[in-house]
């Protein structure tokens, strides 16, 4: 998978906290382009009105945080605005979906 975001740990760690400032970080990212916040509302099914209710739940954060590494591009350029490696955010998803990567 070259050219792929590892999603192994890094050195350190990823709290919830932080994954959750990582999750509100996508949030404003996808907010900031119209075009981009309209794909995620397309593609989560919510409605402005209902994303601002969403959003107090923790399994928003993973859908936040799902959609943002679901393509690579979107992945790269998110992280790239924020300062952050990709393997930062991939990471934060990981705190919401444990299960998935476990072996």
């Amino acid at each position: 998978m070259k050219g792929k975001p590892s999603i192994r740990p890094l050195k350190g760690s990823m709290d919830r906290a932080r994954a959750e400032d990582i999750a509100v970080q996508g949030l404003s990212f996808l907010a900031a382009a119209p075009e981009r916040l309209g794909h995620f509302l397309e593609v989560s099914g919510l409605t402005p009105q209902a994303m601002r209710s969403a959003a107090q739940s923790p399994a928003f954060f993973a859908g936040v945080l799902d959609y943002l590494v679901s393509e690579h591009e979107l992945l790269l350029s998110f992280a790239a605005e924020m300062g952050l490696k990709p393997e930062i955010v991939m990471q934060a998803r990981q705190i919401f979906s444990p299960a998935e990567f476990s072996d």
